[in-house]
């Protein structure tokens, strides 16, 4: 058995079962790929694949077992080949970074900033996907860590590091009427049209759960995985937005008005999780580390200028 007939059974199962996209993943040509999985299976003495006529569709019983093994084996391969790099090329590589839009967008700019101050020759690519899908990537090594705030603090596979507590603000068009509502309630809010997050994202679970104790059922007139998809709608004036408050620039939504909710809805937490049987270069831990000293426990981001970069 070798590796790459195993690399070639996890791009086919990330690829749809598509060996075409299977073959260009790993820049390979299609028989090749063909060949290793026909060679495993002729191995192995069983059937990895269910077929329709002579398409793969989907992995067996079997195939399933030998999908998370293989997994695991390219999982070790990429660990021993980290501690190896970290001696031979500490300062260069690649940091791959799950999150969600809110993160990418509001968050990770500044420390990316800091981080790229020590580490200029670290390429850096970011991920977009929803919580599922960040933890299925995270477990599945497509990227180094996730980092979003539903779903990684739940899964006993991952390692998972809290890293700064936020809430959410009302943000609504200059001269609304809710902006007179003292004291400001669920219940006021609810007698207008509410833009938010899509279910799954960005604490909404959470948020909606708040409605129902009180027996309130707001009316969603939209729901958005992007912030500023909530934001263009409030301008619009479809409804009044939920947003995570430190998706509020002072700077460039000078035109809506803010006001804080944390005082009506519940905190929540924000992760960063990677698998927990995973080697972590120097570059890897010291962005952790970044992303921990620049966030601050009512979720507010230090600015780069406070936060001076760190050497090894």
């Amino acid at each position: 058995m070798e590796l790459r007939q195993l690399t070639s059974l996890v791009a086919l199962a990330e690829s749809g079962f598509n060996v075409t996209d299977a073959a260009e993943r790993l820049c390979l040509v299609q028989s090749a790929v063909s060949q290793h999985l026909a060679r495993l299976e002729q191995e192995l003495g069983t059937h990895l694949f269910m077929r329709k006529g002579k398409r793969l569709i989907a992995l067996t019983a079997a195939g399933e077992a030998v999908l998370n093994y293989a997994r695991q084996a390219l999982a070790i391969r990429e660990n021993i080949l980290s501690i190896g790099r970290d001696h031979v090329e500490e300062a260069s590589g690649v940091l791959r970074i799950g999150t969600t839009h809110t993160q990418a967008r509001y968050v990770l700019p500044q420390v990316i900033r800091c981080f790229r101050l020590t580490y200029p020759s670290v390429i850096l690519q970011i991920h977009q996907g929803t919580p599922q899908q960040l933890v299925e990537m995270a477990l599945t090594d497509q990227v180094d860590f996730s980092i979003c705030t539903e779903e990684l603090g739940q899964h006993s596979s991952l390692t998972a590091i809290p890293c700064y507590r936020w809430n959410r603000s009302l943000i609504t068009p200059k001269k609304h009427p809710l902006l007179k509502q003292r004291p400001l309630s669920l219940e006021s809010i609810c007698n207008y049209p509410l833009i938010t997050y899509t279910f799954g994202f960005t604490g909404a679970n959470r948020m909606q759960t708040s409605f129902t104790r009180l027996g309130l059922k707001p009316e969603v007139v939209l729901s958005a995985a992007d912030t500023d998809v909530i934001k263009t709608y409030v301008r619009e004036g479809l409804g009044v937005g939920l947003i995570a408050s430190m998706a509020y620039s002072p700077k460039h939504d000078d035109d809506l008005a803010l006001q804080d909710l944390s005082h009506l809805l519940p905190w929540e937490t924000t992760w960063i999780a990677y698998h927990k049987d995973k080697y972590l270069r120097r570059f890897q831990q010291k962005f952790i580390d970044l992303l921990d000293t620049m966030t601050m426990e009512n979720g507010v981001i230090k600015t780069p200028d406070a936060v001076a970069p760190t050497k090894d």
